[in-house]
Order: C-alpha cells, then sequence, then structure tokens
C-alpha cells in the first residue's frame, strides 16, 4: 500500500501544488464498513457479493481545501498511478467514484477540509477479466461460459486520429 502511495505522490499534479492526502484503510473492521459507502460493480447485471468478497485494502483519495479548492485531474493520475502499481505486484484495483461520502466521511473520521475524490479497492482477483470489443453502445460487463468477466472497450481505430480531426 505504501508504493502505490508513494507513486501516487511522486504523479505529476497541477502547479506541483500537491493537494491530494491518503487514507490507506487495511483495518479487517472497517473494510465492510467502507464498502458499504460504495456503488460496487454497477455494469455488472446481477451482480451479488458475498460477504466475504470484500477488498484486502482501500486507498481513499483526498483533496487537501487547504492547499486547493479544486482538484481537476490530480486525483484521476494519482488514481491510475496507484492502480499500476497494485497490477505490478500482482493486485486487482477498481476505482470508485460513486461514494457515500457523508457516510464515509464519519467511519473514517475524515476532517472537514479534506474532501473525498475518489477510492481505489485493491485485492487479489477472484476472477479473469479481458477487454471486448463494445457493440453499440452496450457498457454492460459480462461472465462468459469459462467464468471470465468481459468488459467492452470501444475499438481503439474509434477513438484516435492522428494529427488533425
Amino acid at each position: 500500500m505504501r508504493k502505490c502511495v508513494d507513486a501516487a505522490r511522486l504523479s505529476p499534479q497541477g502547479a506541483n501544488l500537491q493537494p491530494l492526502k491518503y487514507i490507506i484503510v487495511d483495518d479487517k473492521k472497517l473494510l465492510p464498513e467502507v464498502f458499504s459507502t460504495l456503488s460496487w460493480a454497477r455494469n455488472i447485471p446481477g451482480y451479488k457479493h458475498a460477504p466475504d468478497e470484500v477488498p484486502a485494502a482501500y486507498i481513499v483519495i483526498l483533496l487537501d481545501t487547504k492547499v486547493r479548492e479544486q482538484v481537476g485531474h490530480d486525483a484521476g493520475i494519482a488514481a491510475m498511478s496507484i492502480s499500476m502499481v497494485a497490477c505490478e505486484e500482482g493486485l486487482g484495483s477498481c476505482m470508485l467514484g460513486s461514494v457515500d461520502r457523508p457516510r464515509l466521511k464519519g467511519i473514517l473520521k475524515i476532517p472537514d477540509h479534506l474532501q473525498t475524490i475518489l477510492v481505489v479497492a485493491l485485492g487479489y482477483p477472484l476472477e479473469k477479466s479481458k477487454a471486448v470489443e463494445m457493440k453499440g453502445s452496450d457498457t454492460k460487463y459480462w461472465f462468459d461460459g469459462e467464468g471470465v468477466l468481459n468488459v467492452p472497450k470501444r475499438k481503439l481505430e474509434d477513438i484516435v486520429v492522428w494529427n488533425t480531426y
């Protein structure tokens, strides 16, 4: 977790103001409480998690409003850095922006000058996933016959142009 946060700390941040703070949550008593504040697996129709299927840890990304009042892209860059280091270490990650922030604030005793921006869930994946070509505008995930989670993604040719549009 420390290596993940260190990568986020070293990530580019607007005007190098470094307004982000982080809470690493790995206390087994807090994990289910934090999980209950997250909208989990919204893109997997009918998904229900087993009570013991909660992430092993979370990194909560906070904006220190004493340093900067708005976050810009800093939190997304930090979350990506966290996720890349986690992957390098054999962990799965999930970035979550759909958070019951008032409840999470109470659970983690977050001071008023810190705003929750994102939560990155970390753990050992229970299933394999793969990117598949998106059909139309359907973004829903699905499990195939081998239990692999299929994640629809637009084709590269559909999202990139060279030099001018």
